[in-house]
Parts: C-alpha cells; structure tokens; sequence
C-alpha cells in the first residue's frame, strides 16, 4: 500500500473541486484507485465544511471525445518520456563538452 503526502491528497482533490474535473480520470491519471480518490474528496470536503454533492460518475462526453482525450492523453504521455529523454541527452552531452 502506498502512502501519499496530505499536500498531494489536498493538491489532488482542489484540482477535482476547483477545476471540476473528473474524479474517474484523474484517478486514471495518477495511477490511483478511483475508490481512494472518492474517500480523499469526501474527507477533504467534511473537514473544509464543503457541501456535499454527488460526484458525477459518468462521463458527459459524447463517445467520439471520449476517444479523442483517451488519445490525447496517451500521446501527451509519449511525448512527457520523450521530452525527458531528450533532456537526459542534452545533460550528458553538455556534460561530455566541458
């Protein structure tokens, strides 16, 4: 089991309130259980005095949007490890020049 810093839990469920994003893809995002995230949400709200509401749990996305994201957030993914790639590169090459 994995233990998260409360500034994560916190950073985490405001982006979920603040921005309303969806607890699911966040969830997915991060590589956390939708399950946690719903309790982080609620207890975040109880102790905030944050009226409760349900969270919306399907998507509104019509099926050909959710497709796109679903695309969009693998290449912007790929292209994250490919950035960092190349900065790894840039270092030791730099580094290699000195």
């Amino acid at each position: 089991m994995r233990k998260y810093s409360q500034e994560f839990k916190d950073s985490t469920v405001q982006l979920i309130i603040n921005n309303n994003e969806n607890v699911k893809d966040i969830a997915k995002d991060l590589d956390l259980n939708p399950k946690t995230l719903y309790a982080w949400v609620t207890a975040y709200k109880k102790e905030h005095n944050i009226p409760m509401r349900n969270i919306e749990i399907k998507s509104t996305l019509k099926e050909s949007e959710a497709e796109e994201l679903k695309r969009l957030r693998k290449e912007n993914k790929i292209l994250k490890q490919e950035r960092d790639i190349l900065k790894k590169a840039t270092a030791y090459f730099a580094k290699e020049t000195l």
